[in-house]
């Protein structure tokens, strides 16, 4: 993605070419001209940047959709323009009313056309081009905008080696300078916080297929990091990826899709019902002096009663019951053979 930088520049050697053109055309008529020459070019040029400027967020596929919807449009004006209206011998004194009529016509359906296409969905120009169709953009397609949690937390790059995300992942430079400061900080904890989220960007960057891009462009509107991604989200159409439950909430309030794999570990943990027998480990002493511990793969704790006596052994047991507390889902057993 190109930077900032090189787009200024590009628009600063623009506007000194329009500056130049200027006074090249009012060369030999006067230092008056001149003046009027480089004022002229400096305006064009700057008018050119201002609407490149609105037209930041319009896409070359936009821009296409648009130029098809134009063609519609003045195909039928041209048709309407046709039918042969101001030709009548009792309208011939209408000259200007005939030349006036004809540029609203193209003027006004060029631009409903130019409307209609880009409110339009890409499948809906199979209608206007008959045996025509584009290729269905997939949400799988859509970017991803990367959260600070989700970098440091570091299971994106596993859940992307088996297949389950696709398209390209996209870091905010605000993003990469939070981990920079977490890096920096002076407390131990935050700092090694920055440090494992660079090291998992870094080993993301070097996963084969895995396109990462660093957004340059900054959100002034925003000062929150949250903020910021929503507002990025929305105007890039991509998919905001994190692990923070809130920021998950107010995005999905303001229409942003949103990734949590947080809620996708807990989709994917085992159903463990009354009745289901489990070979588990025995790993340690429960809060009673007659429970024994072991977990889940997913780190899911299950309580065994009456077997402290088998503390380091596997052992089949009967599932009893669960609780949910506020640590998370409590599972109680019973050896097999006791219960």
């Amino acid at each position: 993605m190109i930077s900032n930088t090189t787009i200024n520049l590009a628009r600063l050697v623009f506007m000194i070419l329009t500056v130049l053109l200027g006074l090249s055309l009012a060369s030999g008529q006067g230092r008056q001209a001149l003046w009027l020459g480089g004022s002229f070019g400096f305006a064009f040029g700057l008018s050119v940047v201002l609407i490149d400027q609105c037209l930041k967020n319009f896409s070359i596929r936009g821009f296409s959709t648009g130029t098809f919807g134009l063609l519609i449009g003045l195909l039928c004006a041209w048709l309407v323009t046709r039918i042969g209206f101001f030709e009548s011998p009792w309208m011939e004194r209408f000259e200007l009313a005939h030349y006036i009529f004809e540029l609203a016509m193209y003027c006004g359906l060029g631009f409903l056309g130019m409307m209609l296409a880009l409110r339009s969905k890409r499948e809906e120009f199979s209608f206007v081009i008959p045996y025509v169709r584009f290729r269905q953009e997939s949400v799988q397609d859509h970017p991803l905008l990367v959260d600070t949690s989700v970098i440091i937390d570091g299971r994106i790059a596993k859940v992307y080696q088996t297949g389950f995300l696709g398209g390209s992942f996209i870091v905010p430079r605000f993003v990469l300078d939070e981990l920079q400061r977490l890096g920096d900080s002076r407390d131990e904890i935050r700092r090694q916080r920055g440090k494992r989220g660079l090291d998992n960007l870094n080993q993301m960057k070097r996963l084969p297929g895995m396109e990462l891009i660093i957004h340059e462009d900054a959100v002034p509107a925003e000062t929150e990091v949250d903020a910021k991604l929503i507002r990025l989200a929305s105007l890039m159409g991509a998919r905001l990826i994190t692990n923070d439950s809130s920021l998950t909430k107010v995005a999905r309030l303001q229409g942003v899709s949103v990734l949590n794999l947080n809620d996708l570990a807990q989709s994917m943990r085992p159903v463990v019902a009354p009745g289901d027998e489990l070979e588990l480990n025995l790993v340690k002493e429960g809060k009673d002096a007659h429970q024994a511990v072991g977990y889940l793969a997913d780190g899911t704790m299950i309580v065994v009663n009456q077997a402290v006596d088998k503390i380091g052994t596997t052992q089949l047991v009967v599932v009893a019951g669960a609780v949910q507390t506020s640590a998370g889902r409590l599972i109680f057993a019973e050896l097999k053979g006791a219960a």
